[in-house]
């Protein structure tokens, strides 16, 4: 058996000895949007602690993949305790992460050479409990490194945040490829909120939820994460007409 294969039969039946030795699963916490909208397709009204979720932009473009860094912040600024961001690329903008909710005070960078390493220092976060979230940077996200992070998200009651992040457009191609994580949304960059003055208004984003376990798909017209990490459904959501068509890697 390729030693692929063989890592993700013995994970897959770890978490079944796991599942049988606890007995019967108990509910997981989650983290609510405060948007019923948002919160009623998601199982338990919310993220799911103890677990991973994807994110990514809705194009190849920088543009939509820094709204998806965003939104990750935005969710890992409303977790409580020290978050840990893995990346390969030291290119964040602070102060976007600060009036998104994630002030670096809060949060332990964790600089690796290769992707590899990226997943390693995840897992080993992830495994450490006592955090409010993990965050890693990553271009692939294969099925059985997707579920060694999924596995020690439950051990400790950890949010995995996997921020999908490519370089050219053959890349993305990879995001439609099955993993373990328990959501998976994709962020795209619509025009701002007018304002009745001269002026930029909020940012706005489509939001795509492409895949919940236990739920359906869904997508929403959002205003960007506030200065509390928060989103709300866009005064413009009804209008569809500037929604971005589905990307390639639909």
């Amino acid at each position: 058996m390729p030693s692929a294969a063989r890592e993700l039969a013995i994970a897959d039946l770890r978490e079944r000895i796991s599942a049988l030795e606890g007995g019967a699963a108990k509910p997981r916490a989650c983290l609510p949007f405060g948007v019923p909208d948002i919160d009623a397709v998601l199982p338990g009204g919310g993220l799911s602690f103890g677990a991973v979720h994807e994110f990514a932009g809705g194009g190849s473009g920088t543009v939509d993949g820094s709204a998806a860094a965003l939104f990750a912040a935005g969710i890992a600024a409303r977790t409580r305790g020290p978050v840990v961001w893995c990346l390969t690329r030291p290119d964040l903008f602070f102060p976007a992460l600060a009036q998104a909710g994630l002030h670096a005070k809060r949060v332990i960078f964790v600089e690796a050479g290769k992707e590899e390493d990226v997943l390693a220092s995840m897992e080993e976060a992830l495994s450490y409990g006592g955090l409010g979230a993990v965050v890693g940077e990553l271009v692939r996200l294969p099925m059985v490194a997707s579920r060694r992070l999924q596995l020690a998200a439950e051990r400790t009651g950890t949010m995995g945040i996997v921020v999908r992040r490519w370089r050219r457009q053959t890349e993305a191609n990879d995001f439609g490829q099955p993993t373990a994580s328990t959501t998976r949304w994709r962020v795209s960059v619509l025009p701002s909120e007018e304002l009745p003055v001269p002026g930029v208004g909020r940012e706005r984003w489509f939001l795509e939820l492409m895949r919940v376990k236990a739920g359906e798909c869904a997508e929403f017209c959002v205003g960007a994460c506030d200065e509390q990490g928060c989103i709300d459904i866009s005064s413009g959501s009804a209008d569809r007409s500037d929604s971005p068509r589905r990307s390639v890697h639909s």
